[in-house]
This record gives C-alpha cells, sequence and structure tokens, in this order.
C-alpha cells in the first residue's frame, strides 16, 4: 500500500468549495453528535455501544474501582488519537484526514457544553435515575435518533464521527456488511464491558438501543443515498434518450425488447437518477405529451461510476 502524504495535492483542495461545504456539515454533524453524548448518555451512564460508551465505562470503572474521576472527554480524545491510524491506513486517506477532524472535536466540543451548558441544569434532582428527560427509554430514543442521523450524513461526505465508526467502517469495507450491522457488531462487544459499572438492566437497554442504532443508521443511510432507477418504454425513445444525457447528465441504456401480447418490437430506456432529475424527467414527459410506459424503483447503494464529478467524462 502507497500512503504517501502528498502535500501539493492537500493545499489544493483545502482551497476547493467542497471542502469548506463538508467542514460545516462536518462541524454541524459533531455538534450534534456531541449534545446527543453528553445530555443523554453522561447523565444515565447508559451504555450504547460507541466509543463514547466505552469512554464512560473507563471513567466509571476508574472511579468505582481506584477512587479518580476521569474526564469522559479525555478518555473519547485518547481512544480516537488510537483508532484514527487505523482509519488513515486501513481505509483510504479522505476518511482517515475528515475523521481526525470530526473525532479530534468531540471531547472539546463536550467539554464546552460541560463548562457553559451542564446536564445538572435540565435534571430534576428528585428523580431515582439522572436523566433528561425523565425516562431511560425516552433518553436512548433521543440518543439514537440524533447520534444516527449524524453518522449517516458523515458517512455520506466519506467521514465518521470518529471512534467505533471506525471500526464499523473497516468492517464494511473488507467484510462487506451493511454499514448498520457493522456498527451494531462492534457495538455488542462493547456494550458488554457496561456490566462493570451497571447493573443489568441498564446493559440490557443498552444492547436494544445498539441494535436500534445500527438499524436506524442503515435507514438513513439509504434514504439519503436512494436513487431511481428508471425504465420507459416509448416510441419516441430518442427525444427522451436526448433529454437523459443533455440535460440530466446522466447515462442511459437501450435494449431491445419485444411486446408479449402485440409481438412489436421496441427499444427500453433504463437510467440511474436521483430523485430530482426523476421529477425532472417525469415534468419533462408530461409537458411534452410523449407517450410512455414507466416504471421506477428504489435503488439504496450505488457503486462505480455513477458520481457527479466524473458523470459527463463517462458518457462521452
Amino acid at each position: 500500500m502507497n500512503f504517501k502524504f502528498d502535500l501539493k495535492e492537500t493545499i489544493s483542495y483545502l482551497g476547493t468549495k467542497k471542502f469548506w461545504v463538508e467542514l460545516i456539515i462536518m462541524t454541524v454533524g459533531m455538534i450534534v453528535t456531541a449534545c446527543a453524548v453528553y445530555y443523554f448518555l453522561v447523565p444515565s451512564k447508559l451504555i450504547i455501544g460507541t466509543i463514547s460508551g466505552l469512554s464512560i465505562v473507563i471513567s466509571g470503572v476508574c472511579e468505582k474501582f481506584f477512587g479518580f474521576p476521569l474526564n469522559v472527554s479525555t478518555v473519547i480524545f485518547v481512544i480516537n488519537a488510537i483508532l484514527l491510524v487505523l482509519a488513515y491506513l486501513l481505509i483510504n486517506k479522505e476518511f482517515g484526514t475528515k475523521t481526525v477532524y470530526t473525532a479530534l472535536i468531540l471531547g472539546p466540543l463536550m467539554s464546552l457544553l460541560e463548562k457553559y451548558l451542564p446536564y445538572e441544569r435540565f435534571i430534576d434532582p428528585t428523580s431515582e435515575i439522572p436523566s433528561i428527560m425523565g425516562d431511560l427509554w425516552l433518553d436512548l430514543c433521543c440518543f439514537v435518533l440524533l447520534l444516527s442521523l449524524a453518522q449517516a450524513v458523515l458517512f455520506k461526505i466519506n467521514a465518521s464521527t470518529g471512534g467505533l465508526d471506525i471500526l464499523a467502517k473497516i468492517v464494511n469495507k473488507y467484510l462487506h456488511f451493511d454499514i448498520g450491522t457493522s456498527v451494531s457488531v462492534a457495538g455488542w462487544c462493547i456494550c458488554a464491558t457496561a456490566f462493570l459499572i451497571n447493573d443489568a438492566r441498564l446493559v440490557i437497554i443498552g444492547l436494544i438501543g445498539t441494535w436500534i442504532n445500527g438499524l436506524v443508521v442503515d435507514y438513513f443511510t439509504a434514504s439519503l443515498n436512494k436513487r431511481k432507477k428508471v425504465c420507459i418504454i416509448s416510441a419516441e425513445h430518442e427525444r427522451v434518450r436526448q433529454y437523459i444525457i443533455n440535460d440530466l447528465s446522466r447515462g442511459v441504456t437501450l435494449y431491445d425488447v419485444q411486446g408479449g401480447y402485440s409481438g412489436e418490437k421496441k427499444v427500453e430506456l433504463v437510467a440511474l437518477l436521483s430523485t430530482d432529475e426523476f421529477s425532472d424527467l417525469m415534468k419533462y414527459i408530461n409537458d411534452n405529451e410523449i407517450n410512455a410506459f414507466i416504471t421506477a424503483g428504489n435503488v439504496s447503494e450505488v457503486y462505480g461510476l455513477w458520481g457527479d464529478k466524473n458523470r459527463r467524462k463517462n458518457i462521452k
């Protein structure tokens, strides 16, 4: 493997619009992640299968068995620093570099929340179990929804929230598991460590939460990556083909087909479009009163040359 660092290429990338847009996305995603961890996990010590959860365990073990408190944000910072090396070596430079940023700001963001908006302000002091929502299951639901959304958005731009996501991405890349399944499997292993500081009830809640987290990540990932596979049969297939290629800048495949009822030979066009492009295509067909038989289905994952970056070059 060649891991040579190209300084010129890196500096050039830093000046692009894509970099700054993704930087904003990563920053917002990590602010959401920090709030989810600090307000919905830390107060109740609810351990979900994340590095943040493992950090809570390590902090609790240090306090319970060794008599000194260890800041959760500090533990997160140290573990992420180690995992970042794996991200850079085993996945790719882009993923590793982006995850360096996201992972290293999680701890400081949590420290800021701890200093300026401590969770103690929002907890009922008479509550038996410290909880922002007043119920562990509600805390679990809020955490899973916020974290899963942040994970899915960051995975889409080839980044992650760090920690467990790095392990999940490695499993996804080399074993080809769904990203949600990878998150769940790695998370269950971490949840098992919660027996050191929590009772069985909290551990079971954490295991269920980790499983739900994997399902929700898959759902959000599929929603964000959703594409339309469109099949069109029309006597005016050439007009439709020209519109897809020239106006939508997408490729299209042509098939010779024969009607089973009429025996008439026709041409079927098959194209893979984004949701917006599909809407534009349907509007074009309707506005121009093109008679066509159209079927469309959702595709959740696309690989290869489909991406925007190379679409025109690949079509030509």
